[in-house]
Parts: structure tokens; sequence; C-alpha cells
């Protein structure tokens, strides 16, 4: 079987290993409630713990965010692997949706909680990570996905 959406495979490793990578960078180096500012006022990392979702939304309901990082994780795999050819917006959009579900997935069976460190105090939102940010980025290339008119979208058949 020869592996199709290359880019979606590559998307998802990016995002996952710069994810592990980030986050393993900022256990090592800060201690937990630990802040550095970058720029004071408007951007600090932060090392803090999260058990909710992205952007600490359902804080506390780790054990069933496991398993809907693992049920995306596998639905997006199947997708890539028996699904279409994908177009370059699907493949970056879904890739990098599968690289931020894994990262912060495996964190969460694990740890137990997320690792947040990127703190954007300037519009005071709630500290994050880069699988958060994966995942935002992703949807976004789904939206311009949606938004795109393929060549063949006025001739699928039904």
């Amino acid at each position: 079987m020869r592996l199709k959406n290359h880019l979606f495979w590559l998307a998802a490793f990016l995002a996952f290993f710069i994810d592990q990578l980030t986050k393993y960078w900022v256990v090592q180096t800060f201690k937990l409630g630990q802040t550095l500012p970058l720029i004071q006022d408007v951007f600090h990392l932060t090392y803090v713990t999260n058990t909710g979702a992205a952007f600490s939304l359902l804080s506390g309901k780790v054990e069933w965010l496991r398993w809907l990082s693992l049920g995306v994780s596998l639905v997006l795999i199947g997708l890539a692997l028996f699904g279409p050819l994908l177009n370059f917006w699907d493949q970056l959009g879904y890739g990098l949706i599968l690289g931020g579900a894994v990262g912060n997935g495996i964190d969460r069976f694990i740890l137990g909680y997320v690792v947040d460190f990127l703190d954007f105090r300037l519009i005071n939102f709630a500290v994050f990570n880069m699988a958060d940010s994966f995942i935002s980025i992703g949807i976004v290339c789904l939206l311009i996905a949606s938004w795109q008119k393929t060549p063949n979208s006025n001739h699928r058949s039904r």
C-alpha cells in the first residue's frame, strides 16, 4: 500500500514534534508557575498545567478529554489512510489538528494534564501550548479549504 496525503503526515509529525519539544524544554527549564516576560505585560512564557481542553476550556475533564483526543486522532489517521487524496489545505489542516491532538493526548494519558506555557497577557488570554496553536491553525486551514472552489467540485458524481 502506497502512503498518500504526504503533507498530512508531514504536518502531523512536525506539529507533534514541535509541541513535545517545546513542552519538554519548558518542564526542564521552568518551575511550575514560573514566568519569563519576553515582552513585559504582553507576552510571557509561563509554566502551568491544564486538566482541561485547549485554552483551559472544560477544566478538570481530563478523563473525557484523553479519550476525545484518541478518538479524533484515530478518525484523522483513518481519513488520511483510507479516504480520498486530500487537497493542500485539507491535508495541512487535518495534519496540524492530528499533531496537536496527539501531542495533548499523550500528555493527558501519561501525565494526567497538559503542559501550557504561551501566555498572551495583553488580551488576558488563557495560557496555552503549541498543540493548541496547531489545532487552531488547522481549523483555519480547513476553513480556507471549504471556501476554495476545486476544479472537480461542479463535476462530482452523486
